[in-house]
């Protein structure tokens, strides 16, 4: 790669991580056919931890987690219950309850939930790009979670609904706080993983899911850990270093859903509902309508 241009290895490093998370909704589908939704992010958090701690000795960075443990222990228990604890737990509860591919589509709200977290969080204003873009995105999840019966308001499962709208309101309100958090990147994430893994065994314990382990979703389980919340953080995290336009690298991100649910398709047997796609379509419009106006206003 050493012939390539810096964005060019972005734009790499950027496909890589879209395509580890693309697949991401297929694992989680496969694996809790065997496992609870406690059991998956038990391992997954426990592989991922191996792995981030594997990549800080690599980089000769060990001490430098033990100096930040010891000296924002409570900020790495306090952002590690929000993720992977509760962001993880509640997200996989949707995909039990959800087809993939909408729980999947719901999830990807969490961009504008972000915009209207970001108001009392961070003081910022919306813009009238914000409510086009929510109003987009919104009607998309209401197409989907009523499978295109709009008018009749008959959710096909409003508790899953619901599980996968309340993890983009955590999720948007992790990245928001992570904005106030001065721990490096990698070493943060690693302490996030290292001090929430003993509250989601407690957890595991107090819930009885310790005992009948099904071994076919264990493999699908240890992929999630080291692709989704490892390799694909690290790649992501190159390919903004690199770049020198990081909205190019971001726009990227479009393509996971739809090669998401292709996935979903040849992989899950999950038939491609006609809700979903027209749903997905009006949430990836309001994404794009929400990242162009922050561009515009960036330029200006």
């Amino acid at each position: 790669m050493h012939s390539f241009s810096n964005n060019t290895k972005a734009m790499i490093f950027g496909l890589g991580a879209v395509f580890l998370w693309s697949t991401v909704a297929t694992a989680f589908s496969l694996s809790l056919k065997s496992l609870s939704p406690t059991q998956l992010l038990l391992i997954a958090c426990a592989v991922s931890l191996i792995f981030l701690l594997a990549l800080l000795g690599y980089k000769g960075q060990l001490n430098q987690l033990k100096h930040h443990a010891k000296q924002s222990w409570k900020a790495s228990l306090f952002y590690g219950v929000i993720n992977p604890f509760l962001y993880y737990l509640i997200l996989l509860q949707a995909y039990d309850l959800l087809p993939a591919q909408e729980a999947q589509a719901i999830n990807y709200t969490w961009a504008i939930m972000l915009s209207f977290m970001a108001v009392p969080i961070l003081k910022q204003r919306l813009t009238l790009a914000d409510y086009i873009a929510a109003a987009s995105c919104y009607f998309g999840v209401l197409y989907i979670s009523t499978r295109g019966e709009i008018t009749t308001l008959a959710f096909s499962n409003l508790v899953g609904v619901g599980f996968a709208l309340l993890s983009t309101i955590i999720w948007a309100i992790y990245w928001l706080l992570n904005t106030k958090d001065a721990r490096p990147n990698l070493i943060g994430l690693t302490l996030n993983f290292a001090f929430a893994l003993p509250i989601i065994l407690i957890f595991a314990a107090a819930t009885g899911e310790l005992t009948n382990w099904q071994p076919e979703g264990i493999w699908g389980a240890v992929y999630i850990g080291l692709f989704e919340m490892g390799v694909s953080f690290v790649l992501w995290n190159r390919a903004l270093k690199l770049t020198s336009n990081a909205s190019q690298v971001a726009n990227l991100i479009f393509l996971a859903p739809l090669l998401s649910i292709v996935l979903l398709s040849q992989l899950a047997n999950e038939p491609i509902l006609t809700s979903t796609l027209i749903g997905l379509s009006c949430i990836l419009l309001g994404l794009f309508v929400q990242n162009w106006s922050k561009r515009k206003s960036s330029q200006k």
